[in-house]
């Protein structure tokens, strides 16, 4: 097979930056308001990275999209409109925020949200989309970004899985007004869990980093070495720390030491996981009943995971799976559920009294969470297979063989 570029990175590689970082925090010791400064240093990092003029870290992905939420002020009686089929912490922060989930169908293609759903479920109470690049492709941010101008919206880019995916020539994150990263530990870097949210607005930034840090009257926009406020201040009795409202979202210094140390190599683990995927539609090659998500022209996909669409009646999610374990292959993940048929959903198990859909504060129908609100992810979510792009190359090249004989099983049985 063809399938390993020389070009590719390496995913075995020393990790030699990581141990490196850890152990100057180990070195330097625990301290309430002081440290070696590795947040600011991977914020720094990151933003020059993405071209962006500010990043704040957090202690997860979830953390990062409800500090957004809270810095583009929705709250109670505010619709926010998302994608259906994604994690579902995408929708929870909304909920958190007290804030009305909308939940807009797919294109059948990509599986990313569909801008024209979008346009269709606007109303006077819609203040912010959330598009999903989901498995690694950037949504269609052109109609999006057209559609949030026209009715003053924000855009919150969820980019958790699609670290360097790329749009027309721009980096997936810094196209809508906030973008939203994840460092859990399946992502394309990794620091066993934490997040990241890139602007370039500096009240946004600031809103942010006041969601991430208990709202400290201390913090601005721009990175600093540690959140806390200084000695002199906050020992003062007088002192007023909190001027906004704001969480405990901090990233630990251990964990920035170490995503830091992931992000001057994630060249390398990004194209890790091309290369994995491009092995994969090696072996699909022409064959007709799977259909893997479509990357238009002008996108680049960094293939959290390569995920095709099982486009056949005769053969079932649960057989492909069966016949692929059976030929050496590791278990395929099946797409989550939509959103809206989770039992939280579904059954309206959210705030007392019937919040956020019957607080007094919002003035729209109460959504109705049920079968046929989204068909076209109704129609393809339990056909989608997931596969791992992040397998070392030996383990790859058993998934690769798994899926080439359990191509043949069906065809040589249809």
């Amino acid at each position: 097979m063809t399938w390993w570029p020389e070009t590719a990175g390496d995913v075995d590689k020393p990790r030699a930056k990581e141990y490196e970082y850890v152990t100057e925090v180990l070195d330097y010791g625990w301290h309430n308001t002081s440290s070696p400064a590795f947040n600011m240093r991977l914020e720094q990092a990151f933003a020059e990275k993405f071209g962006v003029n500010y990043a704040i870290t957090h202690n997860s992905g979830t953390a990062t999209m409800h500090s957004c939420l809270m810095a583009a002020g929705i709250g109670p009686g505010d619709e926010v409109i998302i994608p259906p089929l994604t994690a579902a912490a995408t929708a929870l922060v909304v909920i958190h925020q007290n804030a009305v989930p909308v939940f807009a169908d797919l294109d059948p293609d990509t599986f990313n949200i569909n801008p024209e759903a979008i346009r269709e479920l606007i109303t006077p109470r819609t203040r912010a989309i959330i598009p999903v690049a989901l498995y690694g492709l950037s949504a269609d941010m052109d109609p999006i970004m057209e559609i949030a101008e026209e009715h003053d919206l924000v855009v919150i880019e969820d980019c958790a899985e699609a670290f360097l995916a790329e749009y027309k020539g721009k980096l997936a994150g810094a196209i809508g007004h906030m973008g939203s990263f994840s460092f859990q530990g399946s992502k394309h870097m990794t620091c066993g869990d934490g997040g990241i949210v890139i602007t370039d607005d500096p009240d946004y930034a600031q809103g942010v980093r006041y969601g991430m840090a208990f709202g400290y009257s201390t913090i601005g926009a721009e990175s600093a070495p540690t959140t806390a406020p200084p000695r002199e201040v906050r020992q003062d009795p007088n002192f007023a720390r909190h001027v906004a409202l704001g969480w405990n979202y901090r990233l630990a210094e251990l964990a920035a030491a170490a995503a830091l140390g992931q992000l001057e190599r994630l060249d390398d683990l990004v194209g890790w996981r091309q290369a994995v995927a491009a092995g994969y539609a090696e072996v699909i090659g022409d064959c007709d009943w799977l259909r893997p998500q479509k990357v238009p022209e002008g996108y680049v996909n960094t293939y959290w995971c390569y995920t095709v669409l099982i486009d056949t009646d005769e053969i079932t999610w649960h057989q492909f799976r069966d016949q692929y374990v059976g030929f050496g292959g590791d278990p395929i993940y099946g797409a989550w559920r939509p959103i809206y048929l989770e039992p939280v959903f579904s059954e309206e198990r959210f705030y007392g009294r019937g919040c956020p859909h019957r607080c007094p504060l919002y003035k729209g129908t109460p959504q109705q969470y049920g079968k046929g609100l989204c068909p076209v992810t109704e129609r393809i979510q339990p056909l989608l297979l997931q596969f791992r792009t992040n397998w070392d190359r030996q383990r790859a090249q058993q998934q690769f063989e798994a899926l080439g004989k359990t191509i043949a099983y069906f065809e040589g049985n249809s």
